[in-house]
């Protein structure tokens, strides 16, 4: 680098955490995730309003170290969304998280598949079983890390309407990024290097088998002093880098291999007996404050609005009705059926649609492999802001603040569904349909209450 490459990416970087930091709290102020806030920044001063002043702020020698950057931040975040994933949120809601979890990913995935079809016309590709299913995953979307921020905000999160939509993201999670893999698979296989895609089976038996293992016995050390927290973080960086980086190096995107290491990540070598800050957490706040604010701007001047005509309008309005109307009534519908009454089944089923900064990472996942051009990009991105800012409106509806005791909703719901079983005595973790708070045998909801400070959008 020379030192104006130097000078310029310094200022920018100043530049990008100053305004992500004041956008994020202003939105924050109007009831909003801050990702709302600082995407729309990105896009604000991308070519859709201010394109010479962009390359003003952001000269175009210096956008590839900022690109690098935000994939290290990619990185990160896909770390923490994997070592947050607990299957004890499962516990006592299988059944009706599974079953709901089905509907909101079935229905928009066929859904986004048809819509393909229509938009091929316009944006045509060359591997059009790859666009197909990239639709269909990016229709199917939806974003744990916002979803829990909102409960949170709401003092939702220890209610069992809060633990169900957890739940049920999670899954969601899991199968969203399995589908983006396959695509990813796919395209890779079409650009010749289908054999090394081979080795992902063994390398996942070896990170189940073998890494897992070890890393719990390596991490067994006394986990409050500094020398064991240095080691756990050195030892959380160097394996999901190198992760990532064969993930890559196989034709599969490094953000799966990051995702996958912090699935096998022991839950209890992530945090401190003392409640003191954990791996994930000196990992996040550096991520949320840095790196994930310069994939946001990154992703802002990706995208170009300058040229939107009538035919994108259609195209943008049959994509939000997808999106929106196809993961509300998969949800809703499987909801229904599994015995909820209306009023928390709509509440989930809106929760579902939250879509955040998941989506943005699937949605340049597939700029980068060619399977989205420009303008589609561009209204794709649009549709994940619109669905993730109208999630929180649409819950103070459904759900209004009750002088801060949503505890209320919980005996709704709990009275509500008298037929799932499992909710009703098998599980002695639904304590707070008794009171307000949530008794030892939930420990795992507490942990993802925590998790908003790891994973802040």
């Amino acid at each position: 680098m020379t030192p104006s490459q130097i000078s310029s990416l310094f200022l920018a970087l100043a530049l990008i955490v100053l305004l992500s930091h004041l956008c994020g709290r202003l939105a924050r102020r109007v009831g909003q995730p801050a990702v709302i806030g600082e995407v729309l920044l990105g896009v604000l001063l991308g070519p859709t309003l201010l394109h010479g002043f962009s390359q003003t702020l952001f000269p175009t020698d210096v956008r590839p170290f900022l690109a690098a950057l935000a994939n290290l931040g990619v990185a990160l975040f896909m770390f923490g969304v994997g070592a947050e994933l607990d299957s004890a949120l499962l516990r006592g809601r299988r059944v009706i998280a599974g079953a709901v979890s089905s509907g909101s990913i079935a229905l928009p995935f066929a859904l986004g598949a048809g819509l393909a079809y229509y938009l091929m016309r316009e944006h045509p590709t060359e591997n059009q079983l790859g666009f197909v299913l990239f639709m269909g995953a990016a229709m199917s979307v939806t974003a744990f890390p916002v979803l829990a921020r909102i409960l949170t905000d709401r003092g939702m999160i220890r209610t069992w309407l809060g633990s169900l939509a957890l739940a049920c993201a999670a899954i969601d999670d899991v199968l969203a990024w399995t589908l983006l893999a396959v695509v990813v698979a796919i395209s890779g296989a079409a650009a010749g290097g289908q054999w090394l895609l081979l080795l992902f089976v063994p390398y996942l038996i070896a990170m189940v088998y073998i890494i897992r293992p070890a890393l719990r016995r390596l991490l067994r050390q006394r986990p409050g002093s500094d020398p064991a927290r240095t080691t756990s973080l050195v030892v959380v960086l160097v394996g999901l880098l190198a992760s990532g980086a064969f993930t890559e190096w196989i034709g599969l995107h490094f953000i799966f291999g990051a995702f996958l290491f912090g699935t096998v990540m022991p839950r209890d070598a992530l945090r401190l007996p003392d409640r003191q800050f954990g791996v994930t957490e000196q990992i996040g706040h550096l991520n949320g404050t840095l790196l994930l604010p310069i994939f946001f701007i990154v992703t802002g001047l990706k995208v170009d609005l300058s040229g939107f005509d009538r035919t994108a309008l259609v195209e943008l309005l049959l994509i939000l009705a997808v999106a929106i109307g196809g993961k509300f009534v998969g949800a809703y519908v499987a909801a229904r059926l599994s015995g909820l009454r209306n009023r928390p089944a709509t509440a989930l089923a809106t929760l579902m649609n939250t879509r955040g900064l998941t989506e943005l990472i699937i949605l340049t996942v597939g700029l980068q492999l060619g399977v989205l051009d420009v303008p589609l990009y561009s209204s794709m991105v649009v549709m994940a802001l619109v669905t993730t800012a109208m999630a929180g409106p649409l819950l103070q509806l459904i759900y209004p603040l009750r002088a801060g005791h949503p505890e209320a909703e919980v005996a709704e719901v709990q009275d509500t569904e008298p037929e799932v079983a499992e909710v009703q005595g098998a599980e002695p973790e639904v304590a707070e349909v008794q009171g307000a708070e949530v008794q030892g045998a939930e420990p795992e909801v507490a942990e993802v209450q925590d998790a908003e400070v790891r994973q802040p959008r």
